[in-house]
């Protein structure tokens, strides 16, 4: 059994994208007999909303998702990520980056050898002593990056299958204090004993770096499964500009329903009957256009 988990960040209202995600991560845990918990991702002071995170825990009971124990809130979590960016640090796999997001634009456009394109190309981790001192000086807090020497990371996704990427010299902590995404996550699914993440294929592109921080602080990996998004008829993800896309506007049994038919479950018209006949082989592997949700 391979215990799993939905970690949303509570900035707004979930659209039926998210909670086919959401469902999704549900039917992998519970199919196994696994337990299945939700994590509130809410290290994001100026976007975080305390009512948004009620919103979406409601939002899961609608279509009839349940979990284990206490939500889990990662602003609660910020010695936990203090201790592993320590332990990184004493290996001397952390610098400090002082870069804006136009200098690292800037920086990225050039050739780098083998990171991937927009790739941080070590920009700050060539600086000297007395260059990090000015930076310091001159009164913009640095960012921490780790030091990745380009590893070649490899994973498999049940799903999508085997995949490899070149990671590069990626954020741990925001020149604002707050852990960074990739650290957060991993250092939460090993304390919470995550076993399987089931999630969006918009975040395939950051798994192979989260295996490699597993690998440096001697975390378990769990294994993947991406799963296709939601998409707009322009083919953009899911938002608000695609129309009624959120329980306001839908009944939670005609999404459910829609949910299971875009799966390849017809005639399933509720959670537990999904449970029943649930698949994963018999997933798709291709993103759903959204047009809109027959009302129940």
């Amino acid at each position: 059994m391979k215990d799993g988990r939905f970690a949303p960040s509570p900035t707004g209202t979930l659209h039926v994208g998210n909670l086919r995600t959401a469902l999704l991560a549900w039917l992998f845990a519970r199919s196994q007999g696994a337990r299945f918990l939700v994590r509130m991702e809410d290290l994001d002071p100026g976007r975080v909303r305390s009512e948004s995170a009620i919103e979406q825990l409601e939002d899961l009971r609608a279509i009839g998702l349940d979990w284990d124990g206490e939500v889990l809130f990662q602003s609660a979590r910020h010695e936990a990520y203090d201790a592993a960016i320590e332990r990184l640090r004493l290996d001397g796999r952390v610098y400090e980056c002082f870069c804006t997001r136009a200098e690292i634009r800037a920086a990225a456009s050039a050739p780098h050898g083998p990171l991937p394109e927009g790739a941080y190309p070590g920009t700050c981790l060539r600086l000297t002593d007395g260059e990090r001192r000015r930076k310091r000086a001159g009164g913009r807090p640095p960012a921490l990056r780790l030091r990745a020497a380009a590893a070649r990371i490899g994973f498999e996704d049940s799903l999508l299958g085997r995949r490899e990427a070149v990671v590069d010299d990626f954020v741990l902590r925001r020149n604002d204090g707050a852990a960074a995404y990739n650290l957060a996550v991993m250092v939460d699914d090993a304390a919470q004993g995550i076993g399987e993440v089931v999630r969006g294929a918009d975040l395939l592109d950051s798994t192979p770096r989260q295996v490699l921080l597993a690998r440096l602080l001697g975390l378990p990996e769990p294994s993947w499964a991406h799963v296709p998004l939601v998409v707009g008829p322009d083919g953009a993800r899911l938002a608000k500009r695609h129309g009624s896309v959120t329980l306001r506007e839908a009944d939670p049994a005609a999404a459910v329903r829609w949910m299971a038919a875009t799966l390849g479950f017809e005639g399933a018209t509720n959670a537990a009957e999904l449970l029943a006949c649930f698949d994963p082989a018999a997933l798709p592997r291709e993103p759903t256009v959204f047009r809109g949700i027959r009302p129940a």
